[in-house]
Formats: structure tokens, C-alpha cells, sequence
């Protein structure tokens, strides 16, 4: 079993186009899709809403995906090819709660690729792939604490130049290999290729 992991560091940078990629471009693994998604404070973990529920019910949720259609992350998994596709829901610093779900869930898949950064904290991939965009200044704590355990970090066109981060060195990622996404396609066949060659080590 494969288990790749794919993080960045803000929202809205591409990291579910790359899974997609990466799902439709390898259709032979036989991928279980996970979209991991942490809420702070005032949303529901149960659903997404908002939420003034303290109750300990409403701090975990994961639901499998069967909808083609809704439009949701886990959707385009499916309709991208994956086998399963799964959404985890947790307050914001509660992810462990959700691990020996998680760990269950992995022991019975073909290949796995999980969309989070703070996954990471749990589980050693066999690939973490990391989405950069030197245009957006926010920079997730999670992104920061694991950039440079990257076995290569996406950024579009390949070029980083001077990216807007505050306090974000690129020392970080020296030596790691930078891998171009030319959106609207996110994955290309070189990216495939390094995906196929690590894996296969």
C-alpha cells in the first residue's frame, strides 16, 4: 500500500486539483480519497455549519462520499476516479480523535492520498507533496512545521521568485525538487512521473 499525503499552505491554491490529478492521472491505484477539514471555533464538525454546539457528539464526523454531483472535495474524488472517497471532520486541534478511524480505514485500502498538512503529525507517508503559492501571504502553521519534510513542492510554472510570505524562509525547502503546475492543469506527466518513481523506490 501506497499512502501519499498532499498539504499546503493556505486555501484556495490548487491542493484538490492536484489530488484530482493525481487520482485521475493514476487510476491503476485504485486511490481512497481522504479530505481532511479542521474547524474552529463557531462551525460544526458534524457538518460544516456554523454552530454554537459544545457538546462532545458534534467534535468528530466522517462521512463517506457517494455523491457525484454535490460539488464537494470528496465529490471531485469520485468523479476524478477514486474508489472511496471520505471526508473527516474535526474541531480544529482534535485530528488525533480521528485517527483510529483514520488508521482502520488505511488498513483496508488499495492506495491511499490524503489532503491535510497536520495528518502528518500522525502517519509517515510515502510521499508529501506540498502546494505553494508565492502570491498569497497567509501561511498555515501546519504548512510551516512540516514544509521540509516535502519530497517536492508544487508551485505554478515552477518559479517561487519573492514569494509574500512574512517570517517563511525558503531554506526550508533547499535541496527539494520544485515541480510546476500550469493550472487549470495542476498535474502534469512530469509530476506523474514523480509520483510513479517514488512510490516504486
Amino acid at each position: 500500500m501506497a499512502v501519499v499525503v498532499v498539504g499546503g499552505h493556505s486555501r484556495n491554491i490548487g491542493k484538490t486539483s492536484v489530488v484530482e490529478g493525481i487520482i485521475r492521472g493514476l487510476p491503476k491505484m485504485q486511490w481512497t480519497a481522504f479530505k481532511i477539514t479542521q474547524f474552529g471555533h463557531g462551525m460544526c464538525s458534524a457538518n460544516g455549519e456554523p454552530c454554537d454546539c459544545v457538546t462532545a457528539e458534534h467534535t468528530l464526523a466522517i462521512t463517506e462520499e457517494r455523491d457525484r454531483t454535490s460539488g464537494t472535495d470528496s465529490s471531485r474524488y469520485l468523479n476524478a476516479g477514486a474508489i472511496r472517497s471520505l471526508w473527516v471532520r474535526t474541531r480544529t486541534g482534535d485530528l488525533a480523535e480521528a485517527m483510529p478511524r483514520i488508521r482502520r480505514e488505511l488498513e483496508h485500502t488499495e492506495n491511499a492520498i490524503l489532503e491535510s498538512n497536520s495528518i502528518l503529525r500522525f502517519i509517515h507517508p510515502d510521499l508529501y507533496l506540498s502546494v505553494l503559492d508565492p502570491a498569497v501571504v497567509d501561511f498555515k502553521d501546519s504548512a510551516r512545521l512540516f514544509l521540509d519534510r516535502a519530497d517536492a513542492v508544487l508551485v505554478a510554472e515552477g518559479a517561487l521568485g519573492r514569494p509574500e510570505w512574512k517570517g517563511i524562509s525558503l531554506k526550508l525547502i533547499a535541496g527539494i525538487p520544485i515541480l510546476a503546475m500550469r493550472p487549470p492543469v495542476y498535474v502534469t506527466e512530469a509530476m506523474l512521473e514523480f509520483v510513479r518513481t517514488t512510490l516504486h523506490k
